[in-house]
């Protein structure tokens, strides 16, 4: 293949969309969010804490003190793709990541504070 073809390629393939976690393996607190491109915005956490500008201040100063080798970056749940041209994953997602609030909820999980925005 040429390069053309492999970066339309790349470009035309639906990226995993779902719910992802950064865990602070110290004390248990997670993270939570969802996103239509799971993989990247996992990229993106990792990068705002490792260049000091994540948003959560609370998250970023447990990197500060803790180091990277405490925490865990995850991919929680991935919604099935859809064959609509014209599917919002926007609903879905905030549906399933509701759900994942919950379900840490009930096992006690303590939360960051942007996880609920």
């Amino acid at each position: 293949m040429d390069r053309k073809a492999l970066v339309r390629e790349y470009l035309e393939t639906p990226r995993p969309a779902g719910v992802y976690r950064v865990l602070n393996r110290a004390s248990g607190k997670s993270l939570l969010g969802s996103s239509p491109n799971v993989p990247g915005v996992l990229n993106r956490q990792r990068f705002q804490l490792q260049s000091g500008s994540h948003p959560d201040k609370e998250l970023q100063s447990d990197w500060d003190d803790l180091g990277p080798d405490a925490f865990t970056f995850e991919t929680l749940d991935l919604l099935k793709p859809s064959d609509d041209p014209g599917y919002d994953s926007t609903e879905d997602l905030r549906t399933l990541k509701t759900m994942w609030l919950e379900k840490l909820a009930a096992l006690g999980v303590p939360l960051y504070p942007r996880s609920c925005a």
